[in-house]
């Protein structure tokens, strides 16, 4: 017996929405066609080009404030001096933006950047006896963070291949 696809449809698109989870922030990632940065050897050169490529410093990026460059904007020194230098270490967001001189809600956008690439993880800090939430790099390691990022990526990808096969299988029905 033949399947009704527009039932099939509606299952899928029922499934799915029932397994979204409402606290889980969205994945986000600029993926471009890139060459492997080991060639360079300046680390905040690297990190630099890298951040940008993945979309956590947008494209064109102009630094705000005091900074005369994108190596001391306050994106990049939250993810170098604090995730990437000292990863092992939970740091809380009123002790990052007194130490930048910067709001809280800047520091969120720019934690909620790197969030959003599941690099970061919570981590509880505890603070004149009170257990406060702070972050840190997921494992206190870059490579084993980007593990997460990719297979979010994977999991992105698989999702618009489903996708792309569903509309190439409507585009025959309707043929």
């Amino acid at each position: 017996m033949p399947i009704n696809y527009p039932a099939a449809v509606d299952f899928n698109l029922y499934f799915y929405i029932s397994y979204i989870n409402p606290v889980k922030m969205a994945f986000e990632i600029t993926v471009v066609s890139n060459t492997p940065l080991t060639p360079l050897g300046d680390i905040d050169e690297v990190l630099s080009i890298f951040l940008s490529q993945v979309g956590y410093l947008p494209p064109g990026y102009t630094p705000r404030n005091d900074a005369s460059d994108i190596e001391s904007s306050i994106p990049f020194r939250i993810f170098r001096d604090y995730f990437l230098r000292r990863s092992e270490k939970a740091w809380l967001i009123e002790d990052i933006a007194a130490d930048l001189e910067a709001t809280k809600a800047t520091v969120y956008r720019h934690i909620n950047k790197l969030k959003s690439l599941d690099l970061l993880e919570e981590a509880h800090v505890e603070r004149e006896g009170a257990q406060r939430k702070g972050y840190r790099l997921r494992y206190g390691n870059l490579s084993k963070a980007w593990n997460f990022t990719e297979s979010n990526v994977e999991a992105a990808m698989d999702s618009y291949r489903k996708t792309v096969d569903h509309i190439q299988l409507l585009s025959e029905v309707r043929k």
